[in-house]
Protein backbone atom coordinates (compact mmCIF):
# COMPACT_ATOMS: atom_id res chain seq x y z
CA UNK A 1 0.00 0.00 0.00
CA UNK A 2 1.29 3.70 -0.56
CA UNK A 3 2.14 6.24 1.95
CA UNK A 4 -0.72 8.03 0.06
CA UNK A 5 -3.63 5.69 0.71
CA UNK A 6 -2.15 4.71 3.86
CA UNK A 7 -2.91 8.37 4.63
CA UNK A 8 -6.19 8.24 3.39
CA UNK A 9 -7.41 5.41 4.76
CA UNK A 10 -6.11 6.94 8.38
CA UNK A 11 -7.88 10.02 8.03
CA UNK A 12 -11.28 8.27 6.85
CA UNK A 13 -13.17 8.03 10.16
CA UNK A 14 -14.46 4.74 11.03
CA UNK A 15 -17.90 3.12 11.20
CA UNK A 16 -17.35 2.86 14.75
CA UNK A 17 -15.97 6.42 15.18
CA UNK A 18 -18.95 7.81 14.08
CA UNK A 19 -21.30 6.07 15.95
CA UNK A 20 -19.37 6.98 19.38
CA UNK A 21 -19.34 10.83 17.98
CA UNK A 22 -23.45 10.44 17.28
CA UNK A 23 -23.36 8.63 20.67
CA UNK A 24 -22.54 11.35 22.46
CA UNK A 25 -24.35 13.74 20.39
CA UNK A 26 -27.74 12.11 21.64
CA UNK A 27 -26.82 12.54 25.54
CA UNK A 28 -25.01 15.71 25.31
CA UNK A 29 -27.83 18.20 26.74
CA UNK A 30 -27.14 21.52 28.43
CA UNK A 31 -26.57 22.18 32.24
CA UNK A 32 -29.75 22.69 34.42
CA UNK A 33 -28.06 23.54 37.46
CA UNK A 34 -30.30 24.55 40.13
CA UNK A 35 -30.13 27.91 41.90
CA UNK A 36 -30.45 29.66 44.89
CA UNK A 37 -34.58 29.70 44.45
CA UNK A 38 -34.58 26.01 43.30
CA UNK A 39 -32.83 24.50 46.12
CA UNK A 40 -35.28 26.21 48.31
CA UNK A 41 -37.19 24.65 50.66
CA UNK A 42 -40.42 24.47 53.06
CA UNK A 43 -41.49 22.33 55.18
CA UNK A 44 -45.25 21.24 55.59
CA UNK A 45 -46.04 18.82 58.36
CA UNK A 46 -42.59 17.69 58.57
CA UNK A 47 -42.00 17.03 54.90
CA UNK A 48 -39.83 19.37 53.38
CA UNK A 49 -40.20 19.78 49.53
CA UNK A 50 -38.42 22.17 47.14
CA UNK A 51 -41.24 25.10 46.96
CA UNK A 52 -40.65 25.72 42.82
CA UNK A 53 -40.92 21.87 42.23
CA UNK A 54 -44.51 21.74 44.15
CA UNK A 55 -45.74 24.77 42.86
CA UNK A 56 -45.10 23.53 39.77
CA UNK A 57 -46.76 20.19 40.47
CA UNK A 58 -49.53 22.08 42.32
CA UNK A 59 -50.56 24.26 39.42
CA UNK A 60 -50.46 21.58 36.82
CA UNK A 61 -52.72 19.36 39.13
CA UNK A 62 -55.30 22.39 39.45
CA UNK A 63 -54.82 23.30 36.18
CA UNK A 64 -55.93 19.69 34.58
CA UNK A 65 -58.54 19.63 37.31
CA UNK A 66 -59.64 22.90 36.00
CA UNK A 67 -59.29 21.94 32.14
CA UNK A 68 -61.06 18.30 33.01
CA UNK A 69 -64.18 19.90 34.59
CA UNK A 70 -65.09 22.25 31.34
CA UNK A 71 -66.12 24.74 33.65
CA UNK A 72 -64.98 27.68 32.02
CA UNK A 73 -66.85 25.96 28.64
CA UNK A 74 -69.94 27.41 28.01
CA UNK A 75 -72.54 25.03 27.36
CA UNK A 76 -73.81 25.62 23.68
CA UNK A 77 -70.09 24.92 23.32
CA UNK A 78 -70.43 21.20 25.23
CA UNK A 79 -73.34 20.40 23.57
CA UNK A 80 -71.38 20.10 19.74
CA UNK A 81 -69.06 17.76 22.50
CA UNK A 82 -65.79 17.37 19.95
CA UNK A 83 -67.09 18.54 16.79
CA UNK A 84 -64.20 21.23 15.96
CA UNK A 85 -65.01 24.30 16.86
CA UNK A 86 -65.88 22.85 19.92
CA UNK A 87 -62.08 21.54 19.97
CA UNK A 88 -61.19 25.49 18.72
CA UNK A 89 -62.66 26.66 21.77
CA UNK A 90 -60.97 24.59 23.97
CA UNK A 91 -57.83 25.41 22.28
CA UNK A 92 -58.24 28.97 23.19
CA UNK A 93 -59.31 28.44 26.69
CA UNK A 94 -55.60 26.39 27.17
CA UNK A 95 -54.08 29.21 26.01
CA UNK A 96 -54.92 30.80 29.06
CA UNK A 97 -54.42 27.52 31.23
CA UNK A 98 -51.59 25.91 29.83
CA UNK A 99 -49.91 28.92 28.31
CA UNK A 100 -50.71 32.63 30.25
CA UNK A 101 -50.95 30.90 33.52
CA UNK A 102 -47.64 29.24 34.13
CA UNK A 103 -46.12 31.93 31.86
CA UNK A 104 -47.25 34.12 34.89
CA UNK A 105 -46.14 31.91 37.71
CA UNK A 106 -42.62 31.90 36.64
CA UNK A 107 -42.72 36.04 36.16
CA UNK A 108 -44.28 37.09 38.80
CA UNK A 109 -44.01 34.29 41.58
CA UNK A 110 -40.79 32.62 40.33
CA UNK A 111 -39.05 35.98 39.07
CA UNK A 112 -36.90 34.14 36.38
CA UNK A 113 -36.48 34.05 32.38
CA UNK A 114 -39.20 32.06 30.08
CA UNK A 115 -36.04 31.16 28.46
CA UNK A 116 -35.64 28.57 31.27
CA UNK A 117 -38.79 27.11 30.61
CA UNK A 118 -37.96 25.79 26.93
CA UNK A 119 -38.65 29.11 25.46
CA UNK A 120 -36.40 29.35 23.19
CA UNK A 121 -34.41 27.59 20.16
CA UNK A 122 -32.15 25.88 22.35
CA UNK A 123 -29.76 23.52 20.20
CA UNK A 124 -31.92 23.98 17.32
CA UNK A 125 -29.15 22.06 15.26
CA UNK A 126 -30.33 18.95 16.98
CA UNK A 127 -33.56 20.14 17.72
CA UNK A 128 -34.13 20.42 13.52
CA UNK A 129 -32.92 17.55 12.83
CA UNK A 130 -34.41 15.45 15.09
CA UNK A 131 -38.38 16.65 14.65
CA UNK A 132 -37.50 16.13 10.76
CA UNK A 133 -36.16 12.36 11.45
CA UNK A 134 -39.34 11.71 13.91
CA UNK A 135 -41.75 13.27 11.39
CA UNK A 136 -40.66 10.62 9.12
CA UNK A 137 -40.32 8.00 11.17
CA UNK A 138 -44.04 8.76 12.36
CA UNK A 139 -45.91 9.15 9.29
CA UNK A 140 -46.50 5.56 8.28
CA UNK A 141 -47.43 5.09 11.93
CA UNK A 142 -49.87 7.77 12.27
CA UNK A 143 -51.61 6.58 9.16
CA UNK A 144 -51.82 2.93 10.28
CA UNK A 145 -52.85 4.45 13.85
CA UNK A 146 -55.99 5.91 12.05
CA UNK A 147 -56.91 2.52 10.49
CA UNK A 148 -57.84 1.92 13.98
CA UNK A 149 -61.51 1.67 14.07
CA UNK A 150 -62.02 3.05 17.27
CA UNK A 151 -59.16 6.15 16.77
CA UNK A 152 -61.19 6.57 13.66
CA UNK A 153 -64.79 7.20 15.29
CA UNK A 154 -63.01 9.01 18.12
CA UNK A 155 -61.61 11.56 15.80
CA UNK A 156 -64.09 11.31 12.98
CA UNK A 157 -66.53 14.29 14.52
CA UNK A 158 -63.44 16.41 14.51
CA UNK A 159 -63.12 16.87 11.11
CA UNK A 160 -62.79 20.19 9.50
CA UNK A 161 -60.50 22.31 6.82
CA UNK A 162 -56.63 20.94 6.78
CA UNK A 163 -55.74 24.67 7.63
CA UNK A 164 -58.39 24.79 10.33
CA UNK A 165 -56.99 21.70 12.11
CA UNK A 166 -53.70 23.29 12.15
CA UNK A 167 -54.63 26.27 13.97
CA UNK A 168 -56.50 24.45 16.54
CA UNK A 169 -52.92 22.37 17.50
CA UNK A 170 -50.84 24.91 17.20
CA UNK A 171 -52.96 26.93 20.12
CA UNK A 172 -53.60 23.86 21.81
CA UNK A 173 -50.33 21.82 21.67
CA UNK A 174 -48.18 24.66 21.88
CA UNK A 175 -50.12 25.61 24.99
CA UNK A 176 -49.50 21.96 26.18
CA UNK A 177 -46.29 21.57 25.50
CA UNK A 178 -45.05 24.73 27.63
CA UNK A 179 -47.12 23.92 30.63
CA UNK A 180 -46.01 20.22 30.52
CA UNK A 181 -42.56 20.34 29.20
CA UNK A 182 -41.79 23.83 29.97
CA UNK A 183 -43.27 24.76 33.18
CA UNK A 184 -43.21 21.86 34.75
CA UNK A 185 -40.34 19.27 33.64
CA UNK A 186 -37.40 22.30 33.63
CA UNK A 187 -38.67 22.90 37.28
CA UNK A 188 -38.26 19.42 38.20
CA UNK A 189 -35.45 18.59 36.58
CA UNK A 190 -33.45 21.18 38.59
CA UNK A 191 -34.96 19.92 41.65
CA UNK A 192 -34.99 16.31 41.37
CA UNK A 193 -32.41 15.90 38.16
CA UNK A 194 -33.14 13.67 34.85
CA UNK A 195 -35.87 11.69 36.92
CA UNK A 196 -38.30 14.97 36.44
CA UNK A 197 -38.59 13.75 32.40
CA UNK A 198 -40.26 10.54 33.53
CA UNK A 199 -41.83 12.59 36.00
CA UNK A 200 -43.59 15.15 34.09
CA UNK A 201 -44.90 12.70 31.42
CA UNK A 202 -47.41 11.25 34.04
CA UNK A 203 -49.82 14.30 33.72
CA UNK A 204 -49.38 14.32 30.52
CA UNK A 205 -50.65 10.47 30.32
CA UNK A 206 -52.97 11.12 32.52
CA UNK A 207 -54.53 14.15 30.55
CA UNK A 208 -55.45 11.65 27.75
CA UNK A 209 -57.88 9.53 29.79
CA UNK A 210 -60.93 8.82 27.81
CA UNK A 211 -58.97 9.05 23.94
CA UNK A 212 -59.06 5.48 22.59
CA UNK A 213 -56.85 2.62 24.31
CA UNK A 214 -54.20 2.57 21.84
CA UNK A 215 -53.54 6.75 22.25
CA UNK A 216 -53.74 6.53 25.53
CA UNK A 217 -50.81 4.00 26.05
CA UNK A 218 -48.67 5.56 23.15
CA UNK A 219 -48.39 8.73 25.23
CA UNK A 220 -46.47 7.14 27.39
CA UNK A 221 -43.82 6.49 25.07
CA UNK A 222 -44.49 9.51 22.68
CA UNK A 223 -44.54 11.37 26.02
CA UNK A 224 -41.11 10.47 26.90
CA UNK A 225 -39.47 10.97 23.57
CA UNK A 226 -40.92 15.02 23.71
CA UNK A 227 -39.56 15.27 26.99
CA UNK A 228 -35.96 13.91 26.03
CA UNK A 229 -35.92 15.79 22.79
CA UNK A 230 -36.89 19.30 25.03
CA UNK A 231 -34.49 18.20 27.46
CA UNK A 232 -31.61 17.51 25.06
CA UNK A 233 -32.26 21.01 23.24
CA UNK A 234 -33.42 22.65 26.21
CA UNK A 235 -36.39 23.76 23.82
CA UNK A 236 -39.88 23.25 23.54
CA UNK A 237 -40.23 24.26 20.12
CA UNK A 238 -39.33 21.07 18.88
CA UNK A 239 -41.73 18.80 20.56
CA UNK A 240 -44.08 21.33 20.03
CA UNK A 241 -43.47 20.77 16.38
CA UNK A 242 -44.00 17.45 16.27
CA UNK A 243 -46.82 17.25 18.64
CA UNK A 244 -48.62 19.62 15.95
CA UNK A 245 -47.55 17.67 13.05
CA UNK A 246 -48.45 13.90 14.63
CA UNK A 247 -52.10 15.04 15.61
CA UNK A 248 -52.93 17.19 12.32
CA UNK A 249 -51.72 14.28 9.94
CA UNK A 250 -54.12 12.19 12.05
CA UNK A 251 -56.77 14.21 12.17
CA UNK A 252 -56.62 14.95 8.33
CA UNK A 253 -56.50 11.27 7.30
CA UNK A 254 -59.64 10.59 9.10
CA UNK A 255 -61.82 13.57 8.30
CA UNK A 256 -62.82 14.26 4.78
CA UNK A 257 -60.66 17.80 5.41
CA UNK A 258 -59.67 20.11 2.76
CA UNK A 259 -56.75 22.02 2.11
Amino acid sequence: MSEVSRQSGASRPSLTGVFKRLRAGFARAPAYPPDHADRRTVTILGLEMPLRALTAIMIVTLILLFDFSRTAIPWDIQAIQRAAPAIRYQALERVILFGIVPLLIILLAFRDRPSSYGLRLGDWRWGLGLVIAGCAIMTPIVLALTLNPQFRSYYAVSAAPVGYILTTNVLDLVSTEFLFRGFLQFTLVRAIGPIGVLVAVLPFVFAHLGKPEIELFSTLGGGLVFGWLDWRTGSIVWSSIGHVYVLTLALSAVGPGTW
